[in-house]
């Protein structure tokens, strides 16, 4: 569970240095898009 929860929190601040970096709001949406649909089908699979 502490894994999970670190691995939570070191994504969650490097989405946050990542929209510093990327200001576009176009790529940040097809990133987030990409991410998302990465973690799902991560998450999700057997």
């Amino acid at each position: 569970m502490k894994k999970l929860i670190g691995l939570i929190l070191f994504s969650t601040g490097v989405g946050m240095v990542l929209m510093l970096l990327l200001p576009l709001r176009f790529w940040v949406m097809l990133l987030m898009t990409g991410l998302l649909l990465a973690g799902y089908n991560l998450f999700c699979s057997s």
